[in-house]
């Protein structure tokens, strides 16, 4: 695949790094774009967007040095590989909800209106930026003989993250990034067919992705740490499906909300921030 796009002299644009930023911009332009029609501050949005950026990369990091502590303890010069890792996607999703949990409670915002404000983007930042994974060769899958198995050849790629070179394998970043776009389009039909209950879109999201991690992880080759007999990823779905499924019952019993007025941007203040 393409690890580095480009090099000139001593720059080198990493493929990883510029679509996980572009995943990271698109996502968040979506959901400042639904803000206003959810009654939200487009403003307070772009703002709680951003402590969701970085939120997301310390969390990824965080769990992936937990689901490789063994190795990390063995080979303690592997720490540095956290830097151009991307992590854990699981591990960034948590803390993002918990720093948002904290923010959204700081700044008086409606809980399930944000949340489902995010929602769309969230599917939309991972499709692009597991696209990221499959150009790095991270996250890559297991062996197969299916005439669509893909072949990584570059020798970067094995030293980066430890890419199998020259054996057929899963392309699981990309059954994983067509999934992402199934459940955006799921989302917003749902949304376009009903308005429903507020908290409806963000738990449907987390639903649909529980199953469908779930479901990948038995095409996912690397290393992925164990809990009970299940990866991970897998023991975080289960949890994540159940936990989806009690919050949509009791939601769905609440009233439709009625549609939110506009919000006009806050005023910023000029002067020292």
């Amino acid at each position: 695949m393409y690890p580095r796009l480009l090099e000139l002299g001593p720059v080198t644009v990493y493929s990883y790094g510029l679509l996980l930023a572009l995943a990271f911009l698109a996502g968040l332009q979506l959901a400042r774009a639904r803000a206003a029609r959810l009654g939200l501050d487009r403003d307070r949005v772009l703002d709680l967007g951003i402590y969701i950026i970085i939120s997301a990369v310390i969390g990824g990091k965080l769990l992936l040095l937990a689901t490789d502590f063994r190795l990390f303890v063995e080979r303690p010069s592997e720490i540095l590989s956290l830097a151009r890792s991307g992590g854990v996607f699981y591990g960034g999703l948590i803390l993002a909800v918990l720093v948002s949990l904290w923010y959204m409670r700081r700044h008086r915002m409606p809980l399930w209106p944000t949340c489902d404000a995010f929602a769309p983007g969230i599917a939309l930042g991972h499709a692009i930026g597991r696209l990221g994974c499959f150009l790095a060769g991270c996250c890559y899958g297991r062996p197969t003989d299916a005439p669509w198995g893909v072949i990584f050849t570059d020798a970067f790629t094995s030293s980066y993250v430890g890419t199998p070179l020259h054996v057929a394998l899963h392309p699981v970043q990309l059954y994983e990034s067509a999934a992402e776009i199934v459940i955006l389009a799921l989302l917003l039909l749902l949304e376009r067919r009903s308005r429903g209950f507020a908290g409806r879109t963000f738990w449907t999201y987390v639903l649909l992705y529980g199953v469908v991690r779930f479901g990948l992880e038995f095409f996912r080759g690397d290393e992925r740490g164990a809990v009970l007999g299940l990866s991970t990823s897998q023991f975080i779905s289960v949890v994540l499906v159940v936990l989806a499924t009690a919050v949509f019952l009791r939601l769905r019993r609440s009233p439709a909300p009625a549609p939110a007025p506009p919000v006009a941007p806050r005023a910023r203040r000029r002067g020292k921030h």
